[in-house]
């Protein structure tokens, strides 16, 4: 048939959707088992599927129907795959459904036809239905939110003729926007207030001519919407780039579509005096900066508590999980069917890594938010044989070699050290190529203090993802490698605690070098 039908394979994922409205598919294959496949995949999105067993019905279905998604079988009676999507691609109100084809066979020809087409992918039969799912979703949303910004832009132009009249017949100028600032309308006395043509000024960000303007906070200030919530003295900026000083008032009202603001603006020229304009312009500024500092401060504190309180929370209920799952797998021996064993040992493999993320974590946070450690003189030779002595079982089954050269005594904090090349030597050793690892360790003296690199001959990294490997949970390759992310950024945030920079040396042939610098003369880090 073509496509794994079994239970196991369809049971392996649960991608079904639950929020918004439905879509539709259109599934096409002259293969009446293969359509009864398709369907029983998609079934757990929860959308529309309509069958088509040829292209002529599969036509006659985009005659009558938009879809989100068309999943086209190649080879078929009469008219093919190709043919049907070519005449798809002709009508203009299909000419942007995304086209998945299906084919058994696996031939550049056909893909750079199908390509050339408009096709969006290829599967490749046997279908597993874990990718179909995950694929055909994506293209589920994408519809759902182009079918969102319709209606927003219907709403848009309702609202639009309702208030026309309205801001027509106000004596001051008058704008409506929503809550990111771009206007949706505008009246007359708007256009010749600011010289501006009303095309101009229509999607327009309202921070061209008015730049401090902003919306009302109804979070903070909690008054209901429709009541005037902020008065305020700005500046104007006319087409020609002159400025003056404006009065403002802020309304917001709701809305089916959310809330938009009404602004009414008034020309304040002959009533304020440079000076005083000057002093509130300024005293405004200050006390928002202060506002946001204070509030990104609390917000930094408390996300730093959850994730501390998170990590340690969290370790009890996951070790009792390993704990159970490990004598579940002995108590059990044989009596397990080779389904429940692999099922069993995936708990154990997630839990175990589960495990080990919370304890980088902490670490990490520890690292990060651990207040200043007096320095002391500290002989990296040692530190390097307290770390291989970490690390002897991975080096033994790696087979790995490390090649340390004569290293300096430094001004510095040991644990902080330890840490560093402890994470950088475990990667060399964890993302290996074929070749047996070979790790190098080296130092040499700069302007600012010593540069340290660990080198080696493994997979190596995209030059374009040196900076983003060091964040948190960031992670190039899949399951196949273990690890939680955190590594290099424990790397990171030890590197920084001791006032130096960590990077990724750019390198023409395998493998990758991390140099680290640690400043010297420093009392504390």
């Amino acid at each position: 048939m073509g496509i794994d039908t079994s239970p196991a394979a369809l049971g392996t994922t649960s991608l079904e959707t639950t929020t918004g409205e439905h879509v539709k598919l259109l599934l096409v294959d002259d293969d009446h088992d293969n359509l009864l496949a398709l369907q029983a995949i998609l079934e757990p999105l929860g959308q529309e599927l309509l069958l088509a067993d040829s292209g002529s019905s599969a036509l006659r279905l985009c005659l009558e129907h938009d879809f989100a998604a068309i999943l086209l079988d190649v080879r078929m009676p009469e008219i093919d795959g190709f043919e049907t999507a070519e005449l798809i691609r002709s009508r203009k109100r299909s000419s942007r459904t995304p086209i998945l084809f299906l084919t058994g066979y696996r031939s550049d020809e056909q893909l750079f036809r199908g390509y050339d087409l408009g096709a969006v992918d290829f599967l490749f039969k046997p279908i597993v239905p874990e990718v179909l799912q995950s694929k055909v979703t994506v293209f589920v949303e994408l519809s759902r939110s182009e079918q969102m910004l319709r209606r927003k832009t219907e709403a848009l132009a309702r609202t639009e003729q309702k208030f026309r009249a309205v801001l027509e017949a106000a004596p001051d100028a008058m704008i409506i926007t929503g809550t990111d600032g771009i206007l949706q309308l505008a009246n007359s006395r708007t256009d010749s207030l600011f010289n501006y043509e009303r095309d101009q000024l229509i999607g327009s960000a309202v921070t061209a001519f008015i730049p401090r303007w902003k919306p009302p906070d109804l979070s903070v200030t909690g008054i209901p919407a429709g009541t005037h919530l902020s008065q305020m003295r700005l500046e104007g900026v006319c087409r020609d780039g002159s400025v003056f000083p404006i009065e403002i008032t802020c309304s917001p009202f709701e809305t089916d579509e959310g809330v938009l603001i009404t602004t009414a603006i008034r020309d304040a020229t002959g009533t304020v005096k440079a000076e005083e304009r000057i002093r509130r312009v300024n005293a405004e500024l200050e006390r928002r900066v202060a506002e946001r500092t204070a509030d990104l401060t609390r917000s930094n504190d408390a996300l730093r508590q959850f994730a501390w309180a998170a990590s340690h929370d969290l370790q009890e209920p996951i070790r009792m999980v390993l704990s159970y799952a490990q004598w579940i797998a002995r108590s059990a021996g044989t009596k397990l069917g080779q389904d429940e064993f692999e099922m069993l040992t995936c708990v154990q493999d997630n839990a175990a890594r589960l495990q080990t993320l919370l304890t980088d974590l902490r670490q990490y946070i520890f690292l990060s938010e651990s207040e200043q450690q007096l320095t002391s003189l500290v002989d990296c030779n040692v530190v390097l044989e307290t770390v291989k002595s970490y690390l002897a079982a991975a080096i033994a089954e790696s087979g790995a070699t490390i090649a340390v050269d004569p290293l300096p005594s430094i001004q510095s904090v040991e644990i902080l050290l330890i840490q560093i090349f402890q994470n950088l030597m475990s990667n060399s050793i964890k993302y290996r190529s074929d070749a047996a690892p070979l790790i190098s360790v080296r130092a040499e003296p700069s302007h600012a203090g010593w540069i340290f690199s660990v080198a080696d001959n493994g997979i190596g990294v995209d030059p374009t993802q040196s900076e983003y490997v060091f964040g948190v949970f960031r992670r190039l390759h899949g399951r196949q490698y273990s690890g939680t992310g955190i590594g290099l950024a424990i790397c990171k945030a030890a590197v920084e605690r001791l006032g130096g920079r960590i990077w990724i040396e750019p390198q023409a042939i395998p493998g990758t070098t991390v140099r680290f610098l640690v400043p010297q003369e420093l009392d504390r880090v």
